[in-house]
């Protein structure tokens, strides 16, 4: 997949992925059951949840590859696994703008990043592979084509209904209600 050496850097990103999902999982859940003080960052009574800080991590490691490439690599790589780690351990708050944080999304997306970054860091070479990999790799492709298939039928296709001002008044101004 990658050349034989940056892979030990796609390991470090795994390495430090999953180290900081499992580390924000553990602190938020000791948090939410009040056995550990409570570290959030509020500013102006607003919660600045934790995948802020790994975007933030994610745009410095990008500035600092993108303007000066060197031997600070492997630094670089744990840091990016940390900004990744930090930014989807919350994917589901983000991916459905609530504040549910025990959504399964975001382990869906944990699982997806550690899958390609174990591929990236621990496959042969394109260029190495035997036909069997080959085909296993397409066979893999096409249970993914047909899971997200699947997936796309199962979204719910009934149209938004929008109520007009006076649907509101009668409801009690209420836009969401539902009438029995």
């Amino acid at each position: 997949m990658l050349p034989s050496n940056t892979r030990h850097l796609a390991r470090l990103v795994l390495l430090s992925l999953m180290l900081t999902f499992i580390a924000a999982r553990v602190v938020s859940i000791l948090m939410m059951l009040h056995w550990m003080p409570d570290i959030f960052l509020y500013v102006r009574d607003t919660h600045v949840h934790h995948l802020n800080y790994g975007i933030f991590l994610l745009v410095g490691v990008g500035a600092y590859l993108l303007f000066h490439p060197g031997p600070a690599t492997a630094p670089a790589a744990v840091v990016y696994g940390i900004g990744l780690g930090l930014t989807f351990d919350e994917f589901g708050m983000w991916l459905h703008l609530n504040g549910d944080y025990g959504q399964r999304a975001s382990f869906d997306a944990v699982i997806v990043l550690a899958t390609a970054l174990g591929l990236a860091g621990f496959t042969p070479p394109l260029t190495r592979w035997r036909p069997r990999q080959f085909a296993t790799a397409l066979l893999f492709l096409l249970l993914l084509a047909g899971s997200l298939r699947l997936a796309a039928r199962a979204v719910p296709t009934t149209p938004l209904r929008i109520r007009g001002p006076s649907q509101r008044r009668r409801n009690g101004g209420n836009p969401f209600y539902k009438e029995a």
